[in-house]
C-alpha cells in the first residue's frame, strides 16, 4: 500500500470515529456496555430476588451473607449467615451449641439429630436459614439446673455410650421417640431409632436405658 493510500485510510477512518462519536444511538449503545461491565464487575445489593415457580413467588437469598433470626431452646439467636450454612454449622460454629456433633455430614448417621417443631431432624441436612420460625431443641436443652435428663441418666446407668460422638442424637432421638411411645415393643425401639447409627455398637446398653426409662414411667420431655 502506497504512502498516498495510506493517508486517504487514516482521514476516512478518522472521519468514521467522528461520526461515532457524534451519533447519539452510539452513545447509548456506549454507555450500556460502560454500565453492564461495572454491574458485572461489582455484585448490587438490592434485597432478596423473587422468582415464580409452580406457580408460586419464591424469595431467592444469597450468594452473600444475609440476617437470619433462629429460635434455639427457647433463645432467639440472630447471625449474618450465608444461605447455604448448614443448621448444624450455625450451631456449632456461629452460636457454639456443640452438642450435636458433625460426624458423617451426610444424612446417615443421626450423630447431629436435634428437634425441630418437636420432631427429631438430622441438622446437617438442614439449612439455618430454613430453619427460621421453627422452634429447635438440642441436647442442650435436656439439662436442668446441672441435673441430668431422664434419658441423659439412664444412658450413664446402663453404659449406654462409649466415645460419646453419637450419644447427643441418640439421647436427642430417645427423648423424642419416648415422648410419642411411652410403652414401646422391641419392634418400635428398632424402628423408632433406626435413623441413629453407633460404631461402637452399644446398642445393647441403649435398649437398656430405654427399658429403664420405661419401667420407671419417667416424664422424658
Amino acid at each position: 500500500m502506497s504512502g498516498e493510500d495510506l493517508k486517504a485510510k487514516r482521514r476516512w477512518e478518522e472521519k468514521n470515529n467522528q461520526t461515532q462519536l457524534n451519533d447519539p444511538a452510539d452513545a447509548s449503545r456506549r454507555d450500556f456496555l460502560k454500565i453492564s461491565g461495572i454491574s458485572l464487575a461489582i455484585p448490587m445489593v438490592v434485597g432478596p430476588q423473587v422468582i415464580t415457580t409452580a406457580g408460586r413467588e419464591v424469595q431467592v437469598h444469597g450468594p452473600g451473607k444475609v440476617p437470619i433470626e433462629l429460635s434455639i431452646n427457647r433463645t432467639k439467636y440472630r447471625a449474618s449467615l450465608e444461605p447455604r450454612v448448614t443448621l448444624l454449622d450455625a450451631l456449632r460454629d456461629q452460636f457454639g451449641l456443640t452438642g450435636a456433633k458433625r460426624v458423617c455430614d451426610r444424612v446417615e448417621c443421626g450423630a447431629c439429630t436435634v428437634l425441630m417443631n418437636e420432631k427429631p431432624v438430622y441438622a446437617c441436612s438442614v439449612l439455618a436459614i430454613e430453619a427460621q420460625g421453627a422452634e429447635i431443641l438440642t441436647v442442650e436443652s435436656l439439662m436442668q439446673e446441672h441435673e441430668l435428663h431422664p434419658v441423659q441418666q439412664a444412658f450413664v446407668d446402663n453404659d449406654a455410650s462409649q466415645c460419646g460422638f453419637c450419644t447427643p442424637g441418640f439421647v436427642v432421638a430417645c427423648s423424642a421417640f419416648l415422648d410419642k411411645h411411652p410403652r414401646p415393643t422391641t419392634e418400635d425401639i428398632r424402628r423408632g431409632l433406626a435413623g441413629n447409627f453407633c460404631r461402637c455398637g452399644t446398642y445393647d446398653g441403649i435398649k437398656k436405658a430405654i427399658a429403664q426409662l420405661v419401667q420407671k414411667g419417667v416424664e422424658h420431655a
